[in-house]
């Protein structure tokens, strides 16, 4: 039995929770809000039409924003309201609903492997403790042999910055960049917010 994360457990709490989430998010797009640093970094990386798993996508706006740039997405979330504004929102992706303590999308028919895959807006604090190395593990399972994941969270949420790398190195991930913003300023012992590129060891 997978241990439920909190994002699960704070939904089954507050039901409406997903909705004012989705919501906050066209708002902020409707004033012009730029949404899109995560997936400028990202595009950088990447060459035209690559590869690219949002994993925790929420409502797509990372995922929605690099499909736009001409990259072949999927987008795996765990919330169903979530999943339902990505469709509605951003379409041409392929959005999925699934736990990323369970992923497989081999078993859902999608075999090849991604040059990037993305855990943006806090996705990896929100994951159950029990869980962390083991969805660590699937997200480089699904990378390309020379496919980085990417993870950016912020400090203060239950998730330090030493045991995440240390869970990634389990899960048998090196770092290759570390950062403090989505805008590659260097990372240091005092930032408030990690961005980890990494690599399968």
């Amino acid at each position: 039995m997978v241990e439920d994360s909190l994002w699960t457990r704070i939904v089954r709490e507050d039901p409406e929770h997903s909705a004012r989430y989705v919501e906050r998010f066209r708002s902020m797009a409707a004033v012009g809000a730029d949404l899109d640093g995560e997936a400028r970094m990202l595009d950088a990386m990447l060459s035209r039409g690559s590869r690219v798993l949002d994993a925790g996508c929420g409502p797509g706006r990372v995922g929605g924003a690099l499909a736009r740039a001409g990259h072949e997405v999927v987008g795996v979330d765990v919330d169903p309201v979530l999943i339902a504004a990505a469709e509605e929102d951003h379409p041409g992706p392929t959005w999925l609903v699934g736990d990323l303590a369970e992923l497989d999308l081999p078993a859902r028919g999608i075999a090849e492997g991604f040059d990037v895959v993305v855990c943006a807006g806090n996705v990896v604090a929100f994951l159950a403790p029990s869980t962390r190395g083991e969805v660590l593990r699937r997200l480089g399972a699904h990378l390309r042999e020379r496919g980085r994941l990417v993870c950016g969270f912020g400090a203060g949420r239950g998730y330090e910055a030493a045991e995440f790398l240390a869970d990634a190195r389990g899960a048998g991930l090196e770092p290759d960049l570390l950062l403090s913003t989505w805008d590659l300023r260097p990372h240091t012992p005092d930032a408030d917010f990690l961005v980890a590129v990494l690599r399968r060891a």
